[in-house]
């Protein structure tokens, strides 16, 4: 997730219908990509093939598709926006880290049971299968693929869901600048703690095998 905490007004009053209800705003070029990915495992394999970018940016679904490119958060509004297409709600989640960055995950439901899809460098921070029964589970399922490169645990809470249908007034799916509303909701969002204080201060460091795993497919700066 980019690091920037500017403060915006944009989102924070009534959502209106984005431009080009029905298409979104989207062109019929960037309306047949995303109706192309029709499940959540190739909206994930769309993702895995995205150069990861290591910028400080917000940028909507339409630039990540023009450009290929995206990091965690950017990676995440695509895939809400393509899972959106195909009539589910446009969902995410916020992993927060310490000494390390936060995480943003896009959210979906199968037979009542939850999945998750992402961008990471990281091999374990990615896809989830819809088998969780709560996004407590979910972010669990995390934790132990969240480390830094000093071999430290760091996920630290969970946010509840934000439905990015509350920013359509501000196009995030298809507007050219960042999208700063959504990170600042993002972090702004109630989260709930992944652990108590005490559990955290006893956590050993990631051993080497698994920390060479998780690299697996990483892209250096």
């Amino acid at each position: 997730m980019p690091s920037s905490k500017r403060a915006t007004s944009a989102g924070k009053g009534k959502s209106k219908q984005p431009a080009g209800a029905g298409d979104f705003g989207f062109t019929a070029k960037e309306l047949r990509t995303l109706r192309s990915l029709n499940t959540p495992i190739k909206i994930q394999a769309f993702l895995d093939a995205m150069r990861y970018k290591y910028t400080d940016t917000a940028g909507s679904p339409r630039r990540v598709l023009r450009e290929r490119a995206g990091h965690c958060m950017e990676g995440a509004l695509l895939a809400a926006a393509a899972l959106r297409i195909k009539g589910h709600p446009p969902l995410v989640m916020d992993l927060e880290a310490v000494r390390d960055d936060d995480h943003v995950v896009a959210l979906y439901q199968e037979n009542g049971l939850w999945g998750g899809i992402a961008k990471s460098n990281y091999a374990g921070l990615r896809f989830r299968a819809p088998v969780y029964r709560t996004l407590r589970e979910l972010a669990l399922s995390y934790f132990e693929h969240y480390y830094n490169l000093k071999g430290e645990r760091t996920l630290r809470a969970y946010s509840g869901k934000v439905n990015l249908s509350r920013f359509d007034g501000d196009n995030w799916m298809t507007r050219e600048d960042d999208v700063w509303c959504v990170a600042e909701c993002l972090l702004e969002a109630r989260h709930f703690p992944i652990a108590p204080e005490k559990t955290i201060r006893r956590l050993p460091r990631l051993d080497r095998r698994s920390f060479g795993a998780g690299q697996h497919g990483m892209v250096k700066h």
